[in-house]
């Protein structure tokens, strides 16, 4: 897709570079010459802010490390220590903290503007893969960070999650066991826990890579939804995607610093300031809000192994996504019953968010259901059937056709 190599060695050093390690020559090819198609929108910003907001993650969580000490007995107390001993270990933390939320916010509007223009459809079919891989790995990482601070929700959210494997026939019990390191959640679990919460990072950061290169190889999709054609289809990553990339940063940025700043508690849960105690439970044990809608999924369920596989089915089923679309228009904008389709589905996503934080009982467990219901309907019924009954609006000719049309309207 990125065509022939057009960096030319500017001197004597950076050619004895080139032909030993041309790894300048890759960065020029990959984030300077790359064709862009040139009606990319701000949705397409997302990648860029997820790329930031990994290094934020890494940046200060390898901080964080050198004074965090994983252990039942000092774990919550120099979590403390970090925040009022530490020079400025209190914005570290909360850096960290919030951070996780901004990864969740951009990854869930990055997948879903995937799923709203098509962007699963061949030949990107290994790339949305990736990318759900990303989005699993993100989860893990984020839950086992949600252990470390040692606080009642920490302790009691790694309890019920974990006791979740207990449900699968034969080997459930063997891998309770094994998380744990014994037969409770205690120090072995939190030394668990810290090594993977520590290590896939770095995880994430190699399959971004994969991601990248193969978003390089297959080549962006756009608005439109149509493959380049032609040199007049595309411009340069630089300047003209950098910058666009830059404000939506900064954008992005102020976003987050206004919650970092002025309420950095305000995604967190009260519970956690309290000293995990195995004698008390918590009146109502939630996760993070960016796994609230799962846990409605798996609340729904009465019986506790259907919880389970409804819970992993409802990520299972974005791996084969791109093969339950039968369409052969990838982008909504030129599908007029999947456009409303895909709001009902955002907006179901949403309700489950919000059942996920209510108690178990009465009106919300019914209306847990009739969501989870309707999102599997959506992936396991709809998409395929609306590929074979929707008539789709006339696709633009090519990505110049689809910016003159949108000129001229202007």
């Amino acid at each position: 897709m990125s065509g022939h190599s057009t960096y030319t060695p500017s001197n004597g050093f950076t050619r004895w570079i080139d032909e030993r390690l041309p790894i300048i020559r890759l960065s020029y090819d990959s984030f300077v010459a790359y064709p862009t198609p040139r009606n990319l929108n701000y949705w397409w910003t997302f990648g860029g802010i997820l790329s930031m907001m990994l290094a934020v993650q890494l940046i200060t969580g390898i901080v964080l490390v050198m004074h965090y000490t994983p252990n039942t007995a000092m774990a919550f107390t120099s979590v403390e220590h970090i925040m009022r001993d530490v020079n400025w270990g209190w914005l570290l933390r909360y850096m960290h903290a919030n951070g996780a939320s901004m990864f969740f916010i951009a990854v869930y509007i990055h997948i879903l503007r995937g799923m709203y223009y098509g962007s699963y459809k061949a030949p990107r079919e290994i790339l949305w893969i990736l990318g759900v891989v990303i989005f699993l790995l993100m989860m893990a990482t984020a839950f086992m960070g949600y252990v470390l601070p040692w606080g009642q929700m920490s302790f009691w959210g790694a309890t019920v999650i974990t006791n979740l494997f207990s449900a699968i026939p034969v080997i459930g019990d063997p891998i309770v066991i094994w998380l744990w390191g014994g037969f409770s959640v205690d120090n072995p679990t939190l030394n668990r826990f810290f090594s993977l919460h520590y290590l896939l990072p770095f995880v994430i950061a190699a399959v971004v890579v994969l991601h990248v290169w193969a978003l390089h190889v297959v080549g962006q999709n756009n608005p439109a939804g149509v493959e380049v054609k032609s040199e007049q289809d595309t411009v340069a990553f630089t300047p003209y995607a950098t910058l666009k990339d830059a404000f939506g940063m900064a954008v992005f940025l102020v976003f987050f610093a206004w919650f970092l700043f002025y309420t950095p508690n305000y995604m967190g849960h009260p519970d956690n300031y309290i000293p995990a105690n195995p004698m008390v439970t918590p009146a109502h044990i939630v996760p993070e809000w960016y796994f609230l809608p799962f846990y409605a999924i798996l609340r729904s369920v009465p019986d506790k192994l259907g919880g389970v596989i409804a819970m992993f089915g409802s990520i299972a089923v974005l791996f084969v996504l791109p093969w339950l679309d039968t369409s052969k228009v990838k982008s909504g904008r030129y599908r007029p019953l999947f456009k409303q389709f895909f709001w009902l589905l955002v907006i179901a996503g949403l309700g489950l968010g919000y059942l996920g934080s209510q108690p178990a009982e009465g009106g919300y467990v019914i209306a847990s259901r009739i969501l989870t219901a309707w999102y599997f309907f959506h992936f396991l019924v709809i998409l395929p059937v609306l590929g074979l009954i929707e008539k789709p609006k006339p696709v633009p000719e090519s990505i110049t056709a689809d910016v003159l049309a949108k000129n001229a309207a202007h």
